[in-house]
């Protein structure tokens, strides 16, 4: 069986990409004149945040959480950095082809 990418990896990606955002792209723009990757981190971050709101949708329906567990993921991901102190366990696996 072949593992899907977890939820709580999407978490750590999406919580990189805010990392890149804030500690990279900002001081580029504000500090060096140069708001062209702040543009592009922030889209790649925003893409990361909605796959990760949906990830957290999709498998709260799918594995049955409870109302806070759902509540607690949905807060992590609009928290900054709470993606990578929360814990989200889903153990999903993909069947082979």
């Amino acid at each position: 069986m072949k593992k899907v990418l977890s939820l709580k990896t999407l978490g750590l990606i999406e919580g990189v990409s805010m990392v890149v955002l804030l500690f990279v792209a900002m001081p580029l723009k504000y500090l060096a004149d140069q708001p062209m990757m702040v543009r592009y981190v922030g889209m790649v971050h925003g893409v990361l945040f909605m796959a990760f709101v949906g990830w957290v949708l999709v498998e709260a329906f799918r594995s049955k959480w409870t109302l806070e567990k759902t509540a607690g993921a949905l807060a992590a991901s609009v928290i900054p950095f709470a993606p990578f102190v929360v814990d989200l366990q889903e153990g999903a696996e993909a069947p082979t082809a």
